[in-house]
């Protein structure tokens, strides 16, 4: 089976993929640093990241929410990625697309919604950079679907270059090519970890699907569209999604990352990892809502539609750092490594010869 890749990213694309990731982590730190600055105690911002109504010491809202440090946190590791040259291409370039999925759909409504006349209130300056802050996110996300789209190739053909194990047609000593591990692209992670990740996150998001279509009926479409589309009655930080908008684009990124991951694509194990992490979060602010209103202690006692959501926040919850677990093993090795690695020596006549091996004839046979 050939090991030859279908494309990668070229250098100067990681590069560019870089230098924009970690843009995008430098305007999320900011925000936080600025919740941190008013805030009256730095743990009030955690609390108000767990859904808390705290205020902060002056008379302003709240910028950030808890997909905030994991926006900035996901950045910085897909910067990392590319500049990392143990990382497979096919990899670097599904942690660029994950990154600039979650960036597109958590921050598209906030376009709008800073604008909103119910804004008025606050302060226009505060919310006018907001705005700038979320606009800027919003180009870097395009920018990295235009390097994704425009900084791929194929990889350039070699001579000697055949399928695994065969020896190059050279003169001199040739190393056996190692056999491939097995099916896929460097990276893809493995059957076991794949079937894992895709079944529970698939499970997750059409979990939270069928909730969100279950509270567009329940609560009709003009009340559900303040949810969606945002309203003061849902507000809660300049930079925070409305709550039905945040619940929809989650489950289109597990169900994406659920899809790519039963396809053992390459880009499977940062879609996973991005996905599940986002999960994870708005999953146990859930649960710490429902802590903090005593409501575990007297859940027998509660309305079954109560009973299910706090099941639903702890399924999901749970099927996430499964996932984070599954998709944090290593994918298949980068066997391509191995061919460009080849022993032999012949082929042109600058190359270095192996140690105690004979010297090529001056001329080589006729049609070698």
């Amino acid at each position: 089976m050939s090991t030859v890749r279908d494309s990668v990213l070229t250098r100067g694309a990681r590069g560019a993929g870089a230098v924009i990731c970690l843009l995008l982590a430098l305007l999320a730190a900011v925000w936080i640093i600025r919740d941190l600055v008013v805030a009256e105690h730095p743990v009030d911002v955690g609390w108000a990241w767990l859904g808390e109504t705290r205020r902060p010491r002056e008379f302003t809202a709240w910028a950030t929410s808890a997909l905030d440090p994991l926006l900035a946190l996901g950045a910085l590791a897909a910067a990392v990625a590319q500049v990392r040259s143990a990382v497979a291409s096919s990899v670097a370039a599904g942690a660029l697309l994950s990154l600039a999925a979650a960036v597109a759909l958590l921050r598209i409504p906030l376009a709008w919604v800073l604008g909103a006349d119910w804004l008025q209130g606050l302060d226009s300056g505060l919310t006018g950079w907001a705005r700038i802050t979320v606009f800027a996110q919003l180009a870097l996300a395009a920018a990295l679907f235009v390097v994704l789209a425009t900084g791929r190739r194929r990889p350039p053909g070699r001579p000697g270059r055949h399928t695994a194990g065969a020896p190059a047609p050279v003169y001199g000593v040739v190393r056996a090519v190692p056999s491939v591990v097995g099916p896929g692209r460097p990276g893809s992670p493995y059957r076991g970890p794949a079937v894992t990740a895709g079944v529970l996150l698939g499970a997750a998001g059409l979990t939270l699907a069928g909730w969100e279509i279950h509270w567009r009926q329940q609560l009709g479409w003009y009340l559900y569209r303040k949810g969606l589309l945002g309203d003061a009655s849902v507000f809660r930080a300049l930079l925070q999604p409305p709550v039905h908008w945040q619940g929809a684009a989650l489950a289109v990124l597990a169900l994406g990352a659920a899809a790519a991951a039963l396809r053992r694509a390459a880009a499977g194990r940062p879609a996973a990892l991005t996905a599940a992490a986002l999960l994870l979060t708005h999953a146990a602010v859930a649960l710490v809502h429902t802590a903090r209103a005593g409501e575990f202690g007297r859940l027998a006692a509660l309305p079954a539609h109560t009973q299910l959501e706090a099941g639903t926040a702890v399924f999901v919850a749970a099927a996430a750092l499964v996932v984070l677990l599954a998709a944090a093993r290593p994918g298949l090795p980068d066997t391509s490594r191995d061919l460009d690695a080849v022993r032999a020596y012949g082929m042109a006549p600058d190359e270095e010869r192996p140690p105690h091996a004979p010297p090529p004839p001056s001329t080589l046979p006729p049609g070698w």
